[in-house]
């Protein structure tokens, strides 16, 4: 039996709503479907009865404000999730709900069984245990990433208004657009928001407390070739793409994503795209140490400037731009926000999981602006594809994990 009647239902409704970001466009949101789904969210908010409900057309955030209800001095404290979902096929979410799920028994997604999941592939199933699972059909990812945490937000604002007996502060929630192409927080309106602290529910499984990511940054190299019949090439022929090949093999061929872990930054080859007159590639640069990550950087711009100097002209160009930094720099400043966190979890039973993201959060960029924001689970776990799943008890203990913050707050 679900611990709260609205959580699955309201997951279920959110994840068939199309939401996908665009990282060509040019405007924010990047997509209309966001600020459809974005003016939903604004209603619930009202319904529900929060106060200073409103959708900032600027920067795409529907922002609300549980007020306190304490004469005490207590922190402001946000939650922040995001409304859109990755780069796969998201039109059409079709959710299969499997109940009590016995930790090993494979399930096929599709009708054919040609998509399943299952504990060799997937041996974080086991956790799963006799818990209902909420899983794609094969054809599109799940949207718990960040749908689950919307949800979660929703929920405990549900239970906080429905519970006037639990002591608290100003709790402000704030549901924005463009996580996933790295672009939403850039115009997240601290002032707007205005609160002490706030956490991103944007984690994976059950336990995880977050406060470090990467320092992160993008390479868009464009090589210009110089393209003639391939008969009377000799001496003459520039290819462009053989160029980018030969720029990809000069970094580090141990420091990429399958092959990093932990602490372990990388380069990260994105697109490749091009003929013998021109190419275009983008590269990622991923590191937690700010010291490492520029001399990732710097690297990059070696092999550009060793590579041009065997031309006559400038053929290799690079637009390379910090994308976010890590927000440990900020938060280790003050860690009583994160032990905060940690001692919800540790009051609900949860084992905290204080690992670093290989990755970022709207926290990051949030953090450097000046509200410190961690990262907590929201419990989905294969994100951005068609094995994605999560399971609502995670979803539930999520929720319970924002109340009890909240109520520790207050104390």
């Amino acid at each position: 039996m679900a611990k709260y009647e609205n959580l699955l239902p309201r997951f279920l409704r959110y994840v068939k709503t199309e939401t996908q970001s665009d990282p060509t466009s040019t405007t924010t949101p990047s997509t209309q479907t966001q600020v459809a789904f974005a003016q939903t969210l604004k209603k619930e908010l009202e319904d529900l009865g929060l106060s200073d409900v409103f959708y900032n057309e600027a920067n795409g955030f529907v922002m609300a404000t549980l007020p306190a209800n304490t004469t005490k001095k207590v922190p402001a404290i946000g939650f922040i999730a995001h409304m859109d979902t990755a780069d796969f096929n998201a039109v059409n979410v079709n959710p299969q709900i499997i109940e009590n799920y016995d930790g090993k028994a494979t399930i096929a997604l599709d009708q054919e069984g040609k998509f399943t999941l299952n504990t060799a592939d997937f041996p974080n199933l086991k956790n799963y245990t006799g818990q209902t699972l909420i899983t794609t059909d094969g054809q599109t990812l799940l949207g718990a990433d960040d749908k689950s945490g919307i949800a979660e937000i929703m929920t405990a604002m549900e239970i906080l208004l429905a519970n006037p007996s639990i002591e608290h502060g100003v709790v402000k929630v704030a549901f924005g657009p463009d996580e996933e192409i790295g672009v939403g927080a850039n115009k997240f309106d601290v002032d707007q928001f205005a609160v002490d602290f706030a956490y991103t529910m944007d984690g994976g499984p059950v336990g995880e407390l977050q406060y470090e990511t990467f320092n992160a940054a993008q390479a868009d190299i464009t090589i210009q070739g110089k393209n003639v019949h391939p008969g009377t090439a000799k001496n003459t022929m520039i290819n462009a793409l053989a160029l980018a090949i030969e720029f990809n093999e000069a970094l580090p061929s141990e420091e990429v994503p399958e092959k990093t872990e932990g602490y372990e930054g990388f380069f990260h080859l994105m697109s490749l795209t091009g003929n013998p007159e021109e190419a275009k590639m983008s590269i990622i640069i991923r590191d937690h140490d700010r010291e490492k990550f520029e001399a990732r950087k710097a690297l990059v711009r070696e092999i550009q400037a060793k590579m041009n100097q065997r031309f006559d002209q400038e053929r290799i160009q690079i637009q390379l731009e910090d994308n976010y930094y890590n927000m440990r720099e900020v938060i280790e400043k003050d860690m009583s926000i994160v032990e905060l966190a940690k001692n919800a979890m540790l009051a609900l039973e949860i084992e905290p999981i204080i690992e670093p993201v290989r990755g970022g959060t709207d926290g990051s960029k949030i953090s450097f602006m000046g509200i410190p924001t961690p990262n907590i689970f929201a419990g989905g776990e294969n994100m951005h594809g068609r094995f994605e799943f999560v399971s609502l008890q995670a979803m539930e203990k999520a929720t319970d994990v924002i109340v009890k913050i909240v109520e520790l707050n207050a104390k």
